[in-house]
């Protein structure tokens, strides 16, 4: 798959460790991530794609140390992949352990894993943000159809899987001092929405340190490519450089658009009342030829009258000339 613009600043993001331990610490929820040591994170290349494989832009590996019960220490290799597909993937999970099984090879080749050692442990992770809930199975067992005498040899592998569209809002708020919950947020807002602000105020007060200069940067770039160019882009003689000026732009915005709305507001009341208008003054002139042409009105009838709209109200009038009786204009009570 060909790099886009959207995966080369997912890339820039995830290039930081503060955002993959913002990614481990608030949607892995298993035990092993409390003896992950955050400190020893260390970004690898994924230059050993071989020939017969597409690279990817969002193909991002790190390695960490886990803190072992005995007290020794052991390296962990994450591997993450950025899936940008609109549809699920039926065959992920085998995409997944060839990409595994390419960085065991590149551990080996590279003499980081010596003849007569273990390969190290690999936690795989598929971040999705398509649209559609992501259906394919996350075992790359469920795709091998083996009989039962055969089972035993199926590989076993399978993926962890964060669906960005299927987090609940309720834990992306629990989550608002997470990096990675903003992101998610960012991804599945339209850029008019209110909560984008709200979310961008935040990551401004995250990144306000000096160390986080880098993913600030990173950030301010993903708000220009997939958010401010959404917003009128014509308009803007220059794309802000920090989020401090992302914050001013969707401040403005935001402005511009709730002012819009009013003013749709008022012209929508402003047609409503001239409509309702039109209605009251229908139903007196239908009501006046009534009672010249067959007296006083009984109450349901002057009841019917004033709920009619207007269409039906001006089908009336044209009857009243033709019809008999009160019944033949409006209809019989009930």
């Amino acid at each position: 798959m060909p790099a886009i613009p959207h995966d080369s600043t997912y890339k820039d993001i995830f290039s930081h460790p503060t955002m993959v331990e913002a990614l481990l610490r608030g949607f892995v929820h298993e035990d092993w991530v409390r003896q992950v040591n955050f400190s020893t994170l260390e970004k690898q290349n994924t230059h050993y794609v071989s020939d017969s494989q597409v690279q990817r832009s969002t193909d991002i590996v790190w390695r960490v140390q886990l803190k072992l019960p005995d007290g020794s220490q052991e390296w962990l290799y994450l591997f993450l992949l950025i899936e940008f597909q609109s549809k699920t993937d039926p065959w992920m999970a085998l995409r997944m352990l060839t990409y595994v099984c390419l960085l065991y090879q590149d551990l080996i080749k590279t003499e980081q894993v010596k003849p007569g050692e273990k390969l190290p442990p690999v936690f795989p992770v598929v971040i999705y943000n398509g649209q559609a809930t992501w259906r394919a199975s996350l075992e790359i067992a469920k795709l091998i159809d083996a009989p039962d005498s055969l089972k035993c040899w199926t590989p076993r592998f399978r993926h962890h899987l964060l669906d960005q569209g299927r987090v609940p809002k309720a834990k992306l708020k629990q989550l608002s001092d997470n990096l990675m919950a903003c992101l998610i947020v960012l991804e599945t807002h339209l850029p008019d929405d209110p909560v984008i602000l709200e979310t961008t105020r935040a990551l401004v007060e995250l990144l306000k340190d000096d160390d986080f200069d880098g993913l600030d940067r990173a950030f301010t770039r993903f708000y220009r490519r997939t958010i401010l160019s959404k917003l009128n882009p014509g308009q803007m003689t220059q794309m802000p450089e920090t989020l401090e000026g992302v914050t001013t732009v969707l401040a403005e915005r935001i402005d511009e658009w709730m002012d819009g709305l009013r003013q749709e507001g008022e012209r929508k009341g402003e047609q409503k009342g001239l409509l309702k208008g039109r209605q009251s003054e229908a139903a007196r002139m239908l009501g006046l030829q009534l009672r010249l042409r067959f007296g006083l009105l009984p109450d349901w009838a002057e009841a019917r009258l004033a709920q009619a709209p207007l269409e039906q109200l001006e089908g009336w009038i044209e009857a009243v000339l033709t019809a008999e009786s009160l019944e033949g204009v409006i209809g019989p009570e009930g």
